[in-house]
């Protein structure tokens, strides 16, 4: 059986047409406004961090999101930042490259050896830390006193491995200014999971959770920068296998499915783009093809072109969210970035409205004259996971940290050049 030719995902040819966004030139002199950068510290998860191409390592956090506020926070009063950095470039072993697998461009493992100094706690001999973006944190995590001995990577750089929290590590630097970028990862275990092995946290527990730290970080006068989460399913972990992946240019590989499936009568084939075959324990056949709309999950891509998956297999139902789970998701970073913007107005902090900012760039849109998109590493925005940003991606929204914080604060705090950071490595 001659394999079936899948739908092209990995031509990286940025299409469209992209949308001008001419560079701002800041011609004040650097000032803080009535923002006070003494004291910095950046709370959030690996999205603060600088978690980028599956992994959290010592180059990445050199391009963190909040590293790269911390340069510029230095030209308008900020003294230290200090970040938890890793030994070496390889963390703690998850991290992909790009390289040619028969005849394509696919994201692999690195393959190199671990560093097991990267597992040490270094609080005692490199911290206290300003940077205390965690890789897997969820909302309430930032709360949780021992939360280091379930987080490998909080677990380097806690104050106390048994019984420190996030929080209580950030409120003891006493900070004079903060950022906070949380709540992604309450919607996205269960998005990543296909809808099966996790739940969203309900709103009213993450509003419970997110006013505490608010008003933690807030009870001493310090001022801040909150953002909103971004539409989820607009990443390209989600949107690049597309609901029809399945393209087949050989009538007999048609017959021979089609005469596979003959007793599943609503499920067929045809010369073209096909919708895949996934399970449905709701459906009176078990199975049947996605809609359109329904997401197919990044990880499935190798199955699909490689094992027959999605259409000698069904999918299972962790590789796709049904059209109710995609609603479900969707719903939920409404409710949540509701929450966020009502929070920050009450406490009258500044809000950076990222989600807006992807999704302009979903399409393409220019920075500093460089084409941007969200496509899957053509796109220059997105890491080679599909989930985290790449070093551009941090800048670009580390500049709209900045230009928030400049209009709520009457700042003048310098932006960063894009091209200034390094882009996808390519073989």
């Amino acid at each position: 059986m001659r394999k079936n030719n899948i739908f092209p995902i990995f031509l990286f040819v940025i299409a469209g047409i992209f949308t001008a966004c001419e560079a701002e030139i800041d011609q004040h002199t650097p000032d803080a406004g009535e923002a006070d950068l003494t004291t910095f510290v950046a709370l959030g998860n690996s999205l603060t961090a600088g978690f980028t191409d599956g992994e959290l390592f010592r180059e990445g956090q050199l391009h963190s999101l909040g590293n790269i506020m911390a340069d510029q926070f230095r030209h308008a009063g900020l003294e230290a930042f200090n970040q938890p950095l890793m030994h070496d470039d390889i963390g703690f072993g998850g991290r992909l490259v790009l390289a040619l697998v028969d005849g394509s461009l696919m994201p692999v493992p690195m393959g190199t050896d671990i560093n097991p100094e990267n597992y040490e706690n270094i609080y005692h001999t490199d911290g206290p830390f300003h940077n205390l973006g965690v890789p897997g944190a969820a909302t309430q995590h930032l709360l949780a006193e021992g939360y280091a001995m379930a987080n490998p990577y909080y677990k380097r750089f806690a104050s106390d491995t048994l019984t420190s929290s996030i929080l209580g590590d950030a409120l003891a630097l006493n900070p004079s200014f903060f950022s906070l970028w949380i709540g992604s990862n309450d919607i996205l275990n269960y998005a990543m999971s296909g809808g099966v092995d996790a739940e969203i946290l309900p709103p009213q527990e993450f509003e419970a959770a997110y006013q505490f730290i608010i008003q933690q970080l807030t009870q001493n006068g310090a001022g801040g920068v909150t953002a909103n989460i971004v539409e989820i399913t607009q990443t390209p972990f989600f949107n690049t296998v597309p609901y029809n992946a399945l393209y087949l240019d050989d009538q007999d590989v048609v017959d021979m499915l089609n005469a596979a499936y003959a007793e599943a009568e609503h499920i067929e084939f045809e010369i073209g783009p096909n919708p895949l075959v996934a399970a449905d324990p709701d459906h009176p056949a078990g199975i049947r093809q996605l809609n359109i709309g329904e997401l197919v999950l990044l990880p499935a891509l190798s199955g699909i072109q490689n094992e027959g998956l999605g259409s000698l297999e069904p999918l299972p139902l962790f590789y796709y969210l049904s059209l109710e789970e995609v609603s479900h998701i969707k719903q939920s970073v409404r409710d949540y970035n509701d929450i966020i913007e009502a929070t920050a107005s009450q406490f009258d902090l500044a809000m950076a409205d990222i989600k807006g900012l992807l999704s302009a760039a979903e399409p393409g849109i220019y920075f500093d004259a460089i084409p941007f998109s969200t496509e899957f590493v053509s796109g220059g925005v997105f890491s080679l996971d599909g989930l985290h940003l790449s070093a551009r991606g941090y800048a670009i929204v580390a500049n709209e940290f900045i230009a928030t914080i400049n209009r709520h604060y009457n700042s003048s705090i310098p932006k960063v050049a894009i091209g200034n950071f390094p882009g996808i490595v390519f073989p």
